[in-house]
């Protein structure tokens, strides 16, 4: 909608944030609702997805991607779907390989520096660092990939650009919460079951899930890289914590890798020395979308 001198009107600030975060949520208990019936509950770090949890959790990561869509095409138009939700390589393309390369090269890193802080404290004991799978790690996480962008078009798509609004840097760190605590919150239906922190309450759970992917959506201006990067921590990042473990020790994920306490000590370390070297910096893409313009008061 715009005003009679083409100037984008102000769009409504509450429902289209409602509509998503309903339909995604409403998306993630729908898809889990198998295995919350079956009362399945994951206790082992080790176990694998069987082919029902790996259905339901992939009809689950498709939700905030529809919402995102549902909400732009019939709540809040606001344009391509494509520039709304920033699903575009990064530009020029040397700008693209290394913000992609960083969205390994960063987790990978901060996963083995967490290895080693929680080796330190005596809560993570390494076996014999094996790489003889990493084509394995690589094709899962190659293949895993649509699934993520399903997920990040909607937190890093949608939901953060939407909060942003003028780039401010309270209103960036209040974004970076609110899209934190939204992301965490999804994810309580497989929590539940222990999904990701096996045998832990879902009270701990949730605050543990900590998103690690805003600052690559800030760097390039594209949701690309935080798929990539989402797709290596969730994939490759858990394979290393395992296969990188002696094989009798427990995996307590709370107590190892990047989200457990080791890994928010690496990614608090990594985040500080962002800041203060100022590469914490809003993209104009996310405040010079409609969501974000002020209709001039002559336009009024």
């Amino acid at each position: 909608m715009t005003t009679s001198m083409g100037v984008p009107a102000p769009l409504p600030r509450r429902r289209g944030l409602l509509v998503f975060l309903g339909v995604a949520y409403l998306g993630m208990w729908v898809a889990m609702s198998p295995l919350l019936a079956s009362e399945f509950r994951r206790d082992d770090g080790r176990a694998e997805s069987g082919a029902l949890e790996q259905v339901c959790i992939a009809a689950a990561m498709f939700a905030p991607a529809l919402a995102a869509i549902l909400v732009i095409r019939f709540v809040e138009p606001a344009g391509r779907l494509r520039e709304v939700l920033a699903l575009r390589w990064p530009a020029p393309w040397g700008r693209a390989v290394r913000a992609c390369s960083l969205a390994v090269a960063v987790p990978a890193g901060l996963t083995v520096i967490a290895l080693c802080i929680g080796d330190a404290a005596g809560v993570y004991s390494w076996g014999e660092v094996r790489w003889s799978g990493l084509g394995t790690w690589a094709a899962g996480m190659l293949v895993s990939l649509p699934l993520f962008f399903g997920e990040e078009l909607g937190w890093q798509g949608y939901l953060f650009p939407r909060l942003v609004q003028d780039g401010q840097r309270m209103r960036l760190v209040l974004a970076y919460l609110a899209t934190g605590v939204a992301f965490a919150l999804w994810h309580l239906p497989t929590l539940l079951m222990g999904g990701q922190y096996p045998g832990q309450p879902w009270y701990v759970s949730v605050p543990a899930m900590l998103p690690i992917f805003t600052w690559l959506r800030l760097r390039s201006g594209s949701v690309v890289p935080a798929v990539i990067g989402h797709a290596f921590v969730s994939t490759v990042s858990v394979s290393m914590v395992k296969e990188f473990a002696e094989p009798d020790a427990t995996l307590d994920p709370l107590r190892m890798g990047l989200f457990g306490w080791p890994g928010w000590i690496a990614m608090g370390a990594f985040v500080a020395f962002l800041a203060a070297t100022g590469r914490l910096r809003v993209s104009p893409d996310l405040t010079n979308h409609s969501y974000s313009r002020k209709v001039p008061a002559s336009a009024r």
